[in-house]
């Protein structure tokens, strides 16, 4: 689905007015939520969520605190819920076996990667996944989700759309507060310039940790190239605007809805335009996996990275969580 438009903005139009009761009671709920206990995993958990709904980067900095991981020699698994699919699981990703359509778009992200696993009973997803030799737990959302323990969680923000116009779902995209997920985290991640003073919302002794998007490697050889971009994503303008980071000439854009699930003749639709603007039709990684298989080959995926303003002080966030990984017996 496509997030309304009064999300954004200073939220004082008359919907987010009227909807107020039922984002109380939604907040209520969330909150009475929060108090239960969870389940403490024998390996260390750690948890990249957000306050929003919605696409705030939390995949993009999953698969990013998860290589620096694996580059420590830690065997680690990721655990997402599978927004968008049909299993519930526990059940573990094989790209092989498994489309966007049965476990998600983020799952086969991550499971090209690291193993995978989706539950949507995060605690359940986890012991099946220390049952598997996880030696730490990399949950791609969840920061809401109490059945499991965390320790260590950080609240991704989208600078330039940070907590849109401050109301909770569904008179605004926030999930809770603000404060009260902050209160939860160890640190908050910005990824690109806190365009709407989102930060002033949370403790000032909070550390914020500033990344932004760069383009992956593949994009250099779209730098003065035509391009027809579309994507399925939650704020496709900062996929376009990586794409002109790269020196694309955009000479065409189709946004979709998050998560959109693309079929054959939407596909030939989107090559057709590409070809009458004789510009390379280009899309996202997330989107590619949503693609009809015939069609891959004929799009080009551009990817994108996290850019550390200090990568020292992610890697020093990360030693606690390290040192306490189990040695195998």
């Amino acid at each position: 689905m496509r997030a309304p438009d009064f999300w954004t903005g200073d939220g004082h139009g008359l919907l987010p007015l009227l909807l107020s009761p039922i984002a109380a009671l939604y907040g209520a709920a969330t909150a009475r939520r929060m108090r239960r206990p969870g389940w403490t995993a024998p390996v260390p958990v750690l948890c990249c969520g957000n306050a929003t709904a919605g696409g705030a980067g939390k995949t993009t900095v999953a698969l990013d605190l998860g290589r620096r991981l694996a580059r420590r020699g830690v065997g680690l698994h990721f655990l997402l819920r599978g927004y968008g699919g049909t299993l519930k699981g526990p059940v573990r990703v094989d790209p092989q076996a498994h489309d966007s359509q049965a476990v998600g778009d983020e799952a086969l992200l991550l499971a090209a990667e690291r193993p995978a696993w989706i539950s949507a009973d995060r605690a359940a997803g986890a012991r099946a996944a220390v049952a598997a030799g996880a030696q730490c737990i990399v949950m791609d959302d969840g920061l809401q989700n109490p059945t499991l323990a965390k320790d260590l969680s950080l609240l991704i923000v989208d600078g330039p759309y940070g907590f849109g116009n401050g109301r909770i779902i569904p008179a605004g995209p926030l999930r809770e507060p603000p404060e009260a997920a902050a209160a939860r985290c160890r640190a908050v991640v910005l990824i690109g310039e806190d365009e709407t003073g989102a930060l002033a919302r949370l403790p000032p002794r909070l550390p914020v940790l500033r990344a932004r998007l760069k383009p992956g490697p593949e994009a250099e050889l779209l730098a003065g190239q035509p391009v027809y971009a579309f994507c399925g994503i939650a704020n496709p303008r900062k996929f376009f605007a990586t794409l002109q980071e790269a020196g694309a000439v955009l000479a065409g854009r189709m946004p979709f809805a998050d998560h959109y699930p693309y079929d054959e003749a939407e596909l030939r639709e989107i090559l057709a335009e590409a070809e009458r603007l004789r510009a390379i039709p280009v899309t996202t990684r997330k989107d590619f996996v949503r693609i009809p298989p015939a069609y891959r080959n004929r799009v080009t995926v551009v990817t994108v990275e996290l850019d550390w303003e200090e990568p020292a002080s992610i890697e020093a966030l990360l030693d606690p969580l390290a040192q306490r990984v189990p040695v195998p017996a």
